[in-house]
C-alpha cells in the first residue's frame, strides 16, 4: 500500500547534503551525497512510486533524523530514535535489523551477517540488501566489510563508506576492523 504523502527535505554534514524523506509512520529514505535530491528522479525508491512528494522540512520525523544526524557527525551519536518506515522483503527487512544491532564503531562481514539472519552461505544476498538500505547511516550498512577486511561495496562510493568507519573510530567506537581497500 503506498503511502499519500512522502515529507523530505535536506539536510548539511560533512558529507555533503543528504536528502531525507519521512511517511508520518516513520523516516523512509537517507540519500548520501549523489544518490539524488529531493527533487525527484527515483531518489525515493519504488515503494513511494505513487506518493504525494512534499517538502517539509518541519515535519517531526525529518526535525528529529536532522538533529540526530548533526548529533552523529558531531559527537558520535550512538542510539538513533527517529522511527522508521522500512519497505523491503522479509530477507532484506531482516538484515537490516541486524545491521542496527552492529554497535557503533564495530564491523561485521558479510557472511557474519548471513549468519546472524540465519542464511549461511548468503554473504552475497547480503550485499544485496545493503545495498538496497534506503537510510544508511541510521541502518549502518557501512559497518559491513568482506570477509578478509576490505570495504566491499557501498552505495555512496568507497571514499563515504571509510570516512564513516574512521568518524566512528575517532568517536570512541571501539575496535572496528581496519579496512584495507576493496577486497
Amino acid at each position: 500500500m503506498a503511502e499519500t504523502r512522502v515529507y523530505t527535505c535536506l539536510a548539511g554534514s560533512p558529507l555533503g547534503v543528504i536528502a531525507l524523506a519521512a511517511t508520518d509512520r516513520g523516516l523512509c529514505r537517507l540519500a548520501l551525497p549523489g544518490e539524488g535530491d529531493a527533487a525527484g528522479e527515483g531518489w525515493l525508491g519504488s515503494a513511494f512510486r505513487q506518493a504525494e512528494v512534499v517538502r517539509e522540512p518541519a515535519h517531526p520525523h525529518l526535525a528529529l533524523a536532522r538533529a540526530e544526524l548533526a548529533a552523529y557527525f558531531a559527537e558520535g551519536l550512538r542510539e538513533w530514535k527517529v522511527p522508521l518506515d522500512l519497505r523491503g522483503t522479509p530477507f532484506q527487512l531482516a538484515v537490516w535489523e541486524a545491521l542496527r544491532r552492529i554497535p557503533f564503531g564495530q564491523t561485521r562481514s558479510y557472511a557474519e551477517v548471513a549468519r546472524a539472519v540465519g542464511s549461511p552461505g548468503g554473504a552475497r544476498a547480503v550485499g544485496g540488501a545493503n545495498h538496497a538500505n534506503p537510510v544508511s547511516i541510521i541502518v549502518p550498512c557501512h559497518r559491513v566489510i568482506t570477509a578478509t577486511g576490505g570495504l566491499g561495496g557501498y552505495g555512496g562510493g568507497p571514499e563515504v563508506k571509510q570516512w564513516l568507519l574512521a568518524h566512528e573510530q575517532t568517536q570512541g567506537g571501539g575496535a572496528a576492523a581496519k579496512p584495507r581497500g576493496e577486497g
